[in-house]
């Protein structure tokens, strides 16, 4: 079985009986909606980032303790990775998606009622652990895709994912400034039940035949170690992943008190304005995506590690001027995705009978990565202000580069071992 052919698909939803040529099981509209569900779910853990410090304010803690809040709900979304996104490759998917999307919405509700720093940190890690959904939805729009389309389909769905985060910082800025910040929890808790409802009448019902039947839920997580140990490039490009992340992160987690100190003075609205300067890393996504398809998948990782080096230099600059922040924060989020969708498609063909629990090995160490690097920004700003933070970043920025020669090596040793039995 290749990498671009669907996997086992059990009969559809009665409003899926009619498919397109080519996309077993999927229209184009349905894998649209996964799009937007895909940015909903991973947009809720990034409400937090333009309000953290108006949270800080009116829950009475320190802009550290608020900016703790960005590292709960990495932590929590690494546990959902580890623990739930697996489960892919073991149950129904469709039944899956929405049942963790509306536990992910009680989260959401219960930080829209939070009254105490403990509630809103309890709503923070329900929605991460559960908004994992996003992480089924998206080797599932590969399995479901085309043959030779799996990147498009990959790189669509991701472009969904990143579009939700960065609307999620402009959204909730703008709201806050209308009802406060717990308005913006409320309305994404309704819009999340809205979207897993309508997954529920569109998504076609689909299982991994190939597993599903054979092996128990405990049997699944152990797999997930044999699959580290059996695919090397499963670990580089995990660790690719991990420190592109982290190295973001870094960024995510100091961004608003950097814009709202005496430096920039922002709103949380205007905070949440300039979070969409990075709105053409969707755009980066596709391309990525595209350039996976043709086999360009070193070449677009390469390209977005350099960039990712540059963004740290624009936003070293951006401490007195809003216009090399601005710069900077849309040439990282070019650069992290690109990583991403890169890192996805190389992974996804290792074994496409896999691919939630490869998804879930690669997204967990993704997601570790980001709540070090969080928690790490948080350090960095406490001890150095931001050009101990720009220090950090640019640092992780380094190793992953390097990440990404010893992954350069790996690829080499794997073609020339399938070269050498073709010549003999």
């Amino acid at each position: 079985m290749t990498s671009s052919s669907p996997a086992p698909l059990s009969t559809a939803h009665p409003s899926q009986n009619a498919q397109p040529p080519g996309a077993p099981g999927l229209r184009p509209p349905v894998l649209l909606l996964m799009a937007v569900a895909c940015g909903l779910c991973a947009g809720s853990n990034y409400f937090n980032q333009p309000l953290l410090h108006s949270i800080a304010t009116q829950l009475q803690v320190r802009d550290a303790s608020a900016a703790l809040i960005v590292t709960l709900a990495q932590v929590a979304y690494a546990a959902g990775l580890l623990l739930l996104v697996p489960l892919g490759d073991l149950l129904e998917r469709r039944r899956l998606i929405v049942t963790l999307m509306l536990l992910a919405a009680l989260g959401l509700f219960t930080s829209g009622f939070a009254h105490s720093y403990a509630m809103l940190a309890l709503g923070t890690l329900l929605t991460g652990l559960f908004s994992v959904a996003a992480q089924v939805l998206v080797p599932l729009a590969a399995t479901l895709a085309a043959p030779g389309r799996s990147g498009r389909a990959v790189g669509l769905v991701m472009s969904g994912l990143l579009t939700g985060i960065l609307a999620a910082r402009s959204v909730a800025g703008l709201l806050s400034e209308v009802g406060g910040w717990t308005l913006v929890y409320r309305v994404a808790g309704v819009a999340m039940v809205a979207v897993a409802l309508a997954l529920w009448w569109v998504m076609p019902v689909s299982r991994n035949a190939a597993s599903a039947q054979t092996q128990s839920y405990g049997q699944v997580l152990r797999s997930l170690g044999t699959l580290a140990l059996r695919h090397p490039r499963l670990r580089s490009r995990a660790l690719l992943g991990a420190l592109s992340f982290a190295s973001v992160s870094v960024l995510f987690s100091t961004m608003a008190l950097l814009l709202a100190g005496p430096a920039h003075r922002l709103s949380d609205a205007g905070i949440g304005l300039v979070g969409l300067a990075g709105v053409a890393g969707a755009l980066m996504a596709s391309v990525a995506g595209r350039m996976a398809d043709r086999g360009q998948a070193q070449v677009a990782t390469a390209l977005s590690v350099g960039l990712l080096l540059l963004g740290w230099v624009a936003l070293w600059l951006g401490a007195s001027s809003l216009a090399w922040f601005v710069v900077g924060m849309l040439v990282a989020d070019l650069a992290l995705q690109g990583v991403h969708i890169s890192n996805q498609n190389v992974i996804y063909r290792l074994d496409p009978t896999a691919r939630a629990r490869l998804n879930a090995v690669y997204m967990t160490s993704y997601f570790v990565g980001a709540a070090t690097g969080s928690a790490m920004g948080s350090v960095a700003w406490l001890w150095g202000g931001w050009g101990a933070t720009c220090a950090l970043g640019m640092g992780l920025a380094v190793l992953n580069a390097l990440a990404l020669a010893h992954d350069q090596r790996l690829a080499l040793r794997a073609r020339s071992g399938a070269a050498a039995p073709q010549a003999s």
